[in-house]
């Protein structure tokens, strides 16, 4: 899509505020989501920053505060029963019927969506569970709980499925078949995918955008590739020289803030112009540039940075 083109939103909140009864402090201040058509955004943070109150917000699980939310560029207030009509979602753990099977779960959740009956075991195949189709969801592993409930999320074929952390319970094979099951998704089916998740690594090989949220505040929205700028117009840069205490003598006049750690001299907030500028600096004072590596090539990296300096 052309950089001048405003892509169509497939959720957006503006000004999203929500506080809890007894607590001073708001979970969430002036949030604005913009989440695009077609795209799996990944929606990052620690523990506690907000993501599972946001997503209950956007679902109508919460009664909102303050703010508005819209879903396929309806607002959720007005039309909130056909909206959610094609959404899917997963909240923290799976409420599942564990005295029922699989099948009997998904054959709820198939009369209620009035989808079809083959429906089952199109969701039933790509996650694994078709040949333990018939065993009591209590008697599933948390893992296969967690792909019986993406399972119903998937039944009436949602246009924006909404993930808080999936790949819990999995081990690392799940955690694969789960990435390649929504790429797939969203590549073949056009379905906008929410995830949230606190597994960095994992939301750098499936999300196309990312949100970065810290104590209740947005703290970057974009595409990876604009994280990574972000990161390096501003990140920590490592250098390593043939002769690192002069090296430093000659960087420090242009950035004050370098010092020695681990043998190297690392260079806080600086551009990537101004790595070049290091470079020439350096070769034309005679020393030698073994490594000159900034930091931003790491999504986990900018991410602690990030909410480190929040």
């Amino acid at each position: 899509m052309p950089a001048d083109v405003t892509p169509t939103l497939c959720l957006s909140t503006q000004d999203l505020t929500h506080r809890y009864a007894g607590h001073e402090a708001p979970v969430l201040t002036d949030v604005n989501l913009k989440v695009a058509e077609g795209s799996i955004y990944g929606f990052l943070g620690p523990n506690g920053a907000g993501k599972t109150t946001t997503l209950r917000l956007v679902l109508g699980l919460l009664q909102k505060q303050q703010g508005t939310i819209s879903i396929l560029q309806r607002d959720l207030d007005s039309h909130r029963i056909e909206v959610l009509k094609h959404v899917g979602s997963l909240i923290e753990t799976p409420s599942l019927y564990e005295h029922l099977t699989a099948v009997e779960n998904l054959q709820i959740m198939q009369r209620i969506h009035r989808a079809p009956a083959t429906r089952i075991d199109e969701v039933l195949s790509p996650l694994g569970l078709f040949s333990a189709r018939h065993k009591k969801a209590g008697q599933y592993s948390l893992g296969m709980k967690q792909r019986l409930s993406i399972a119903i999320a998937l039944l009436h074929r949602p246009s924006l499925l909404i993930l808080d952390e999936p790949t819990n319970g999995l081990d690392p094979s799940g955690i694969i078949e789960i990435r390649e099951l929504l790429k797939k998704l969203n590549r073949e089916d056009g379905v906008t995918i929410l995830i949230s998740s606190h597994l960095l690594g994992e939301i750098e090989k499936i999300a196309t955008h990312v949100g970065v949220i810290h104590r209740g505040r947005l703290m970057f929205q974009g595409t990876l590739a604009e994280l990574r700028e972000t990161a390096l117009a501003t990140g920590t840069a490592t250098v390593c020289t043939s002769d690192n205490l002069q090296a430093l003598k000659v960087i420090h006049p242009h950035h004050p803030d370098a010092h020695f750690a681990d043998g190297r001299i690392c260079v806080p907030s600086v551009s990537p112009e101004n790595l070049a500028r290091i470079n020439r600096l350096l070769v034309q004072q005679g020393i030698d540039v073994y490594g000159l590596t900034p930091s931003g090539d790491d999504l986990e990296n900018i991410f602690m940075e990030m909410v480190s300096h929040s």
